[in-house]
Formats: structure tokens, sequence, C-alpha cells
């Protein structure tokens, strides 16, 4: 991820401070500027980054230590304090209700992701219940109107466009007479520069005409510092309600991006974190920094099991647990697993795990995921249901059938045998993974040997 050279630095100089033998002035000044450094090489401007050391200096120092923790604990308490308030404070969520419509049009310079992220934020909204609708008003940008339906298809939305329409105003009305029963509309503008004076100006006449309950800018955070200068822009065309800040997953100047936001006083509410359309989380700037110094992140890993849920029915749930656990299962076992996202991502929102996980394993578990995915689909139905009857004949068949030998069929077979164990321990502890009801469970449908 973009900002993963920041979070390791980060994480590096706080694993210092436990090593130190005494935590004092030395050791602090030590600390601040193992910082400073992390911030300046992850483009954030000088003047905030030389702020932020100056406040954790000042109050590591001169603070004193609350009565049951130590004075390294108190240390650390601070650096996830302020690096907590320099992105934000405070989360500031986008506001949705049941049955009240709610407009937000979507502004930014072209290429910034803005399209995408209409479709995303719809996504989003859509999962949890909510019905919106997408507006294609960029009259501008050929192919905006055909982007934007495209995106729409892919997760059963429909788009309101006319891809020969020259007024986007008109459109825009047009749309939201047909979405009377939405409850998030969202409207996707063309995109623009600041030098672009006529596109400026239909921003103005849109959000002047519409009237929307929140304006938000989409920002590409691969363009560092330059963003303070976009935002300032665009907000003395159109009040900016919010940010989104995307591409944080390829880019070193992330934390160039979000300082420069934050520095304006508007508030962050989504980051894009990938192309997926799932891709995509509000900004808790608590959680995201905790993320950051290697704390975990529990909060947005449970969202993510809870959207990658697989739902078994009752009866169903009956037969696994009383032995009838098939290769079916576990293959949907596995595709929720992969529906949560890539095993770096997942495993970076545990506490402690953050940057303490090889890339080479990680890449193994997922390619191992993979391969085992592949070859239970290279299976016949019965083998699938009563994986007895596999014997070396069929295990050599399934191996050429998915591209694997035979040692990576018994592998499955064998992690198939410990999961199944696995069920039957859940039972008796009522703590069941994934949607096979009971309460914990969290990471219950991934093979206990995944190394």
């Amino acid at each position: 991820m973009a900002l993963d050279r920041l979070g390791s630095s980060l994480t590096n100089a706080i694993k210092k401070l436990f090593k130190a033998g005494v935590v004092d002035e030395a050791a602090v000044k030590e600390l601040v500027r193992d910082i400073q450094r992390a911030l300046l090489q992850s483009d954030v401007n000088v003047q905030l980054v030389l702020d932020i050391s100056k406040r954790i200096e000042e109050r590591a120092l001169k603070e004193n230590v609350p009565p049951g923790i130590s004075r390294r604990e108190h240390v650390i308490k601070v650096v996830y304090e302020e690096l907590t308030r320099f992105v934000g404070d405070k989360p500031v969520p986008l506001k949705v209700e049941p049955g009240k419509k709610k407009i937000i049009m979507l502004v930014g310079i072209q290429g910034s992701g803005k399209t995408t992220h209409a479709a995303k934020i719809a996504r989003y909204y859509q999962k949890r219940g909510f019905k919106p609708g997408l507006i294609a008003a960029d009259t501008f940008r050929p192919g905006a109107y055909a982007q934007l339906l495209q995106l729409g298809n892919r997760i059963n939305l429909t788009v309101f466009g006319d891809a020969k329409a020259k007024d986007p105003v008109k459109v825009v009305r047009e749309g939201l007479k047909v979405y009377a029963d939405k409850d998030l509309i969202i409207v996707d503008t063309a995109g623009r520069h600041k030098e672009e004076k006529d596109l400026i100006k239909e921003m103005k006449d849109l959000e002047k005409n519409i009237k929307p309950d929140e304006v938000i800018m989409v920002i590409d955070g691969t363009i560092g510092q330059q963003a303070l200068v976009q935002a300032k822009t665009f907000h003395e065309a159109t009040p900016i309600g919010a940010i989104i800040v995307t591409k944080l997953d390829g880019s070193s100047r992330g934390g160039g991006a979000l300082s420069a936001v934050a520095a304006t006083g508007a508030p962050i509410k989504f980051i894009g974190t990938g192309e997926k359309i799932e891709d995509i989380e509000p900004f808790v700037p608590s959680r995201f920094v905790g993320r950051l110094l290697g704390m975990g992140d529990l909060e947005t890993l449970l969202e993510k099991v809870h959207d990658a849920e697989v739902k078994v029915p009752q009866k169903k749930t009956k037969e696994i647990l009383s032995g009838k656990f098939t290769l079916t299962d576990m293959y949907e076992q596995f595709s929720a697993v992969k529906n949560m996202g890539p095993f770096s991502k997942v495993l970076k929102m545990l506490p402690g795990m953050s940057y303490n996980v090889p890339d080479e394993m990680l890449n193994n578990a997922e390619g191992r995921l993979d391969m085992w995915r592949v070859i239970i689909q290279s299976m016949t139905p019965e083998e699938k249901e009563n994986p007895k009857i596999l014997n070396s004949s069929r295990a050599r068949r399934i191996a050429r059938g998915s591209g694997t030998t035979e040692k990576d069929v018994k592998e499955l077979l064998k992690q198939y045998l410990m999961m199944r164990k696995m069920l039957k321990m859940f039972k008796r502890k009522k703590k069941l993974p994934f949607g096979l009801g009971g309460k914990g469970g969290m990471m219950g449908g991934i093979p206990p040997n995944f190394k």
C-alpha cells in the first residue's frame, strides 16, 4: 500500500523506543527525529512536520505521566494522539438515513478517480441496505456516461444520464425526478483543472441549481502536497464539505496528500485503497493511525468479515456441524476469505502483525488459497460432496485438470480433514466461522496451517 513505507518507519521508531533502556530526554528526541524523517520521506509538508514533532516532544517531556502506565507507554500514547489529530482528529461520517433523500455532488480534476469512486460510494451504501442512485452529469468527457453505466451494471444499480446531453444541470434535474425514491443520489460531474475557468463556472452553476446536501472533492493521493492547492482552489469556487483521497494503494506520496488535505480543515470521509469497486473505506483517523503504528485495526477487519459473510441456511448449518462438511462448503469458506481482500491487507489489521509478516509468507498463503480453490473446481460434484472416494487415480486426474500436483491435492485433503475437526471444536465452544451462526469465530474459516 502507498503508506506501507510510512507505517513501517513509524513502527520501527516505536520499536526502538521499546528497546531503549531508559525513556529519557535523549530517547524522546531520537524518537521525534525518526518520526520527522518518516513523515518527510512520505512527502509531508516541512512546516507541518515541524509542528507535529514539536507538540510530540513537548507533551512527551513535560506532561505528567498518568497513574497506572509507564513513561514509555505515555510517550507512545502521545505519538498516537498527535498523529490522529494530525490527519483529522475525529471521524466525520457521511450520514445517510433510510427514506430520506441525500444528494452529494462529486468534484475534482480529470483522472482523480471521481467516476470510479461515485460507484464505490454507491456500492458501499448498497451493501448496507440503502437505495443509492447514480447520475452521470459529466457532459464534457466523451465516454464518461458509458463508464459510469458499466460500473453501475457491475453492482446492479441504475445510472441516469444521456450520452448526447450538453446541459449537465438539465441532466441532474431530470435524474432527481427519476430517483424520487432513493436514499442517496450521487452526482458525478465533469473533471476540471484549477485553470479551466469554464468548467469551474459549470461547477458553480451545478451547485447553485441542484443545491446538493454535500459537495465532496475527490483528490488523487499520488499528487502529494499539491492536494492543498487543489483543495483551496475548489473550495473558493464551491464550498467543499468533505474530501475523498484516492489511489492510496500505489504511491509513496499518500502521506503528503492526507496531511495537505487535513491542513485545509475539510474532513476526509473516505479513502480509496485499491482498484476494485469494494476498495473504499470510511476514514476514521484513530483506526488509520493505529494501522500505521502497527496497532492493528480490528474494527475495520470485523466490518470486512461481516461484508464477506457466507450466509448458510439453518438446515445446511446443522448438516455441517453434524460432520457433513464437504469440499463444496470448504470452497465457499475460501471464497468468503477471498472476498475480504488480499491477505496482506487482512493481516495488517491484526494487532502486532502490521509490518511483521514477510511479503514472501503473505504471497505463499494467498497463492495456496487460490490453488486450492482451483483444485476443488476441478473435481466432480460427487467428489466435492464425498471426499472419501478420492483415491490416487482420481487425485492424478484432478491434478492434471487443475495444473497442480498430486501432492497439492493431498495437501488440500489434509487441510479439509483438519478444518472439519476444527468445526466440531467450534461447535463445542459455540464459536463458529463466518455465517455458520454463534458468536465470534472471526477467522474460523482460515485453515490453521496457512504458513
